[in-house]
């Protein structure tokens, strides 16, 4: 089983990501922003050249938004994604930026949270965000690209049923294993028996549960959480999974670039176990 591994590179204009990655001994990055002003072709063709050079693969965009964002279960609600109504139209709009950039830099899809979407089907802003939802994947793939929509925020049931309720044969999720334990929305090996057959990336993080009602659980390093990378990796073996494993470490400094290399150690263990 030869699952790539890489890690998350940011759009920036100031350093250069792709000679930083293969120095860590990564051939595969998922890219990611949350400034829309660096979408423009001059920031491709740079991109296209630097990761040329350095012999590292662009799997994906991840696609942020601008405005206000809280982290948490009380503010990240009205604050986070697409869900929030006074926020929808213009984070809609920098998606379509982002779909338009990953045309340019020839990746396969872009990503994005969605945010907290309603697990009731009935909330009345549950049908403008299928809508919006619709009118997103329908951009992406008029440019040949998926849309794709990391875990994390919502059940998995609520994101199989929008995935479902929108139809449309480009729709994709990047599987945070972190994410739904840090939510305290699933375990995301169970998930996978929801939703498997659309994950088509992973981000791969470790956590721990929620322990008060107000905040997310606590990231932690691969191997102390609650995430059970055997298993999950065995079954996505048995279910066909193709995609790429990509590291999220999120902490900043050499403490962060340490646990991302001891990371990387693990995940081949793993694999060569179960060759």
């Amino acid at each position: 089983m030869a699952f790539d591994i890489g890690i998350i590179a940011h759009l920036r204009c100031e350093q250069d990501e792709f000679v930083r990655i293969a120095e860590m001994g990564f051939a595969v990055c998922q890219l990611q922003c949350w400034n829309p002003g660096l979408y423009t072709k001059e920031s491709a063709e740079e991109i296209a050249k630097k990761s040329k050079a350095a012999g590292v693969r662009i799997t994906t965009l991840w696609t942020g938004w601008t405005g206000k964002t809280i982290w948490d279960f009380i503010s990240g609600p009205s604050t986070l994604g697409i869900v929030p109504p006074q926020m929808r139209a213009q984070r809609a709009k920098e998606l379509k930026q982002g779909a338009d950039f990953a045309s340019l830099i020839n990746v396969p899809a872009i990503i994005t949270h969605l945010g907290f979407i309603p697990e009731n089907p009935s909330d009345p802003n549950y049908a403008s965000v299928v809508e919006t939802v619709t009118d997103v994947a329908q951009y992406c793939k008029n440019l040949g690209l998926g849309f794709w929509f990391e875990s994390g925020q919502e059940t998995p049931v609520t994101l199989l049923r929008l995935i479902e309720d929108v139809g449309m044969p480009n729709l994709g999720i990047n599987l945070d294993t972190g994410n739904l334990i840090l939510y305290g929305k699933a375990n995301p090996l169970d998930a996978l028996d929801v939703f498997g057959k659309y994950v088509c990336n992973l981000h791969i993080k470790d956590a721990l549960y929620p322990t008060n009602g107000r905040e997310l659980g606590k990231e932690v390093r691969l191997g102390e959480g609650k995430v059970d990378f055997p298993r999950i990796l065995s079954r996505l073996k048995n279910i066909g999974f193709t995609g790429e494993l990509i590291i999220e470490r999120e902490r900043a400094g050499e403490r962060q670039k340490a646990d991302i290399i001891d990371a990387h150690r693990y995940l081949k263990r793993l694999l060569k176990e179960l060759l």
